[in-house]
């Protein structure tokens, strides 16, 4: 019955566009990604639930009520989904890593299990909670014949928490230990180290001694837990205990007992390689999205990002994907930006864009801080050409909903301004420069209760208490029924504005120029043109609970104006156009030229 349904919902719901057969072609900028963790979206095959797991859920990690434990959702139901995400406009879909994970880990009374796929075992498997390699490949292969690309959230940075040390035990955290405190060669240990400055095999050989900090040790029945087989060596670790997310720890720390690759190793940087290689090569994938990555040297990622793309070349794929996540908030770019260029990485996630969003319409501040964000895009190795791969977001998995931060910082606001503000995010998400990126459940409202586990609810009918409470915005729905609504103003929205973006060149690789910016909350102004003719688009954006009327600076060749969306003004002479736009309001105009 189960797999009936997966056929009636992938095959039947529409036909398959023209672009399924030429989606290789498309440049990562054209595409509209959709991201979404597997376990929180759809449970297609209930058999696996417990990933065939036997015991209490500290064994299985299977608990629908609890917002830390598995909840069912799978491959099965995301297949089964792809009509949804593609009507919503979506073309490219994120999927939160899928590896074999550890099903519980945590101390007693902090147990949580790995649904989010971040506490990796086996690199080469997919997790029976959410199905199996055969299941995978359905996957990819469904949304490929739809013409939609999947791209794979991977991790190099750690595994999961199976190493444990010595002089921790019944400590509820190790203290991170410093190179220069406890250098590798201390007490005649590791002779002739140069250390991990010296990415050698001839001198990582000369590493033979883990317990240079701790003392590292594998309970025994996890020995063998790790695959590949070489992962269960704690010489390819770092063993100094528990980053602070800062300073030298930031790339050399556990991340709360989560077992830290030493990433400057050979054997490490081309055991990674063979690994994410291997998942191009058997499932023909079109990108990655990286986690942690400015937790990693960048040396390694030197080493790994040409690798992963020379290897999608070799297998068909010329426009592989591969953007990482450098997490900070701020409005300067130059911390994502410097990645692109010590790392080599063709993209990062755009945190800069989020935190403009944030401050410009959940916040009270000047749509000047646009301006701070897109005059960083010379920053990037490639320039602003660059910029327009890096992908945007408003909230994610990690770091939270929109929608939560808008209630916090307006909490006077009525529900129709908070679907107002809503709405205007999407609309900068979807027509400015950048991939834009929505989040699974945005599109339905939801707002979450803050990050991680708080923005992690499910899709389906959601059996956690502190999910089912969350008012959700442009509906008086809940999560308690499942929500793949397509008469949701959010779904209709973005789907209307995911339609113009990918059917508008100027909205996916034109250039983009600011028109006008303000120190306080009013009108942001963008232009942005067609790559092959030039034409202009006008994008208009009022951040203010006030109308706007003003004339805005154009291009002298555009005579008048269409509305793509919104509504549009006149062209008042030469090089001018007259808008009016209402409080919270946008539009999209595109010019016709003599």
């Amino acid at each position: 019955m189960i797999r009936s349904l997966l056929l009636a919902l992938t095959l039947g719901a529409s036909a398959l566009p023209a672009a399924a057969q030429d989606f290789r072609a498309r440049a990562p900028e054209d595409e509209v990604i959709y991201f979404v963790l597997p376990d929180r979206f759809e449970n297609g095959d209930r058999a696996n639930d417990r990933g065939g797991l036997t015991g209490d859920r500290m064994v299985h990690g299977y608990d629908p009520t609890a917002k830390g434990f598995y909840h069912g959702g799978d491959l099965n139901g995301l297949t089964a989904r792809l009509p949804y995400i593609q009507s919503l406009g979506a073309t490219a879909i994120w999927v939160g890593p899928i590896f074999r994970n550890k099903p519980v880990q945590g101390g007693p009374g902090q147990e949580s299990a790995g649904y989010h796929g971040y506490w990796v075992t086996d690199f080469t498997q997919v997790d029976p909670h959410l199905g199996t390699n055969a299941d995978f490949k359905a996957l990819v292969d469904a949304a490929h014949a739809r013409g939609m690309k999947v791209y794979m959230d991977i991790i190099a940075n750690h595994t999961a928490d199976v190493i444990q040390y010595r002089e921790c035990a019944g400590k509820s955290a190790c203290v991170y230990r410093s190179r220069a405190d406890y250098p590798y060669a201390a007490k005649g240990k590791n002779r002739g180290f140069a250390g991990d400055g010296v990415q050698t095999a001839e001198n990582f050989a000369k590493l033979t001694d883990p317990s240079f900090a701790y003392t590292p040790y594998v309970p025994t029945p996890e020995k063998a837990v790790k695959v590949p087989a070489w992962l269960n060596d704690p010489i390819y670790y770092h063993n100094r205990g528990n980053t602070t997310f800062t300073n030298e720890s930031s790339q050399m720390g556990d991340f709360v007992g989560l077992d830290d690759l030493m990433t400057e190793n050979p054997r490490v940087v081309a055991g990674m390689i063979d690994i994410f290689g291997g998942w191009i090569d058997r499932f023909g994938i079109d990108g990655y999205r990286i986690d942690t990555a400015r937790h990693v040297n960048p040396e390694f990622w030197a080493a790994f990002v040409p690798a992963m793309r020379d290897r999608a070349r070799a297998k068909g794929i010329p426009n592989f994907h591969i953007f990482g996540e450098v997490a900070m908030s701020s409005l300067d770019a130059g911390g994502l930006a410097a990645w692109t260029k010590t790392g080599k990485f063709p993209a990062v996630l755009d945190f800069s864009f989020r935190e403009a969003v944030l401050q410009t319409v959940a916040g009270k501040k000047g749509t000047d801080a646009f301006e701070t964000v897109f005059d960083g895009d010379v920053l990037y190795a490639g320039g602003e050409a660059m910029a327009r791969q890096l992908p945007t977001f408003t909230g994610n998995h990690d770091n939270g909903r929109f929608a939560f931060y808008l209630r916090q910082a307006r909490p006077e606001a009525s529900d129709a301004e908070i679907l107002s503000r809503v709405m205007l995010s999407n609309a900068m998400l979807l027509t400015l420069r950048g991939v834009p990126t929505i989040y699974s459940g945005d599109e339905q409202g939801f707002a979450g209760d803050g990050n991680d586990q708080d923005a992690r609810e499910d899709m389906f009918a959601s059996q956690v208490a502190s999910y089912n409470d969350n008012k959700l915005v442009g509906t008086n729905a809940t999560t308690a029924t499942a929500n793949f609504t397509p008469t949701h103003p959010l779904y209709r929205q973005i789907a209307d504005l995911a339609k113009l973006r990918t059917a508008t060149p100027a909205l996916t690789r034109g250039r983009q120029l600011l028109r006008v910016r303000e120190e306080t909350p009013g009108l942001l102004a963008m232009s942005r043109f067609d790559p092959t003719s030039n034409a202009e688009v006008l994008l208009l954006f009022n951040t203010s609970t006030a109308p706007i009327t003003r004339n805005v600076q154009v291009e002298t060749a555009s005579i008048r104006f269409r509305a793509l969306a919104g509504r549009c003004g006149t062209v008042t002479a030469p090089g001018a156009i007259r808008v009016d736009l209402p409080a919270l309001g946008y539009a999209a105009c595109a010019a016709e030229t003599r």
